[in-house]
């Protein structure tokens, strides 16, 4: 799968929770009929992804919680590419951490 299908199936059941900038923690929205374990790993793919990514610092996911939090560096991931790629909207900030998601993703077997 190319990164960018993974970055468009994750954006249709992710949602921002609480973000700072600096910090943001994801909702995996997804229900338990439509895919929730095949959206888990999903989830661990892109977290893989982001660990040596720069400017992200950690990510922490809760598979209990179906959550997922990033501690990043607002002066390398302007904190407008968040929401901005979630909702498929490729702003220059939003390009700026696609980016870096799909660097990381080249090296992570999804």
């Amino acid at each position: 799968m190319a990164p960018i299908d993974l970055i468009r199936r994750l954006s249709a059941s992710l949602r921002i929770v609480h973000h700072i900038p600096g910090r943001v923690r994801l909702k995996l929205d997804a229900a338990p009929d439509a895919g929730l374990a095949a959206a888990a790993g999903d989830v661990d793919a892109l977290r893989r992804a982001l660990g040596g990514s720069p400017g992200i610092r950690t990510v922490s996911v809760n598979p209990l919680a179906r959550s997922c939090t990033i501690e990043y560096d607002p002066s390398v991931i302007p904190p407008t590419a968040w929401p901005d790629l979630l909702r498929g909207d490729l702003s220059a900030a939003a390009q700026t951490l696609l980016r870096i998601v799909t660097a990381g993703l080249g090296q992570v077997r999804v």
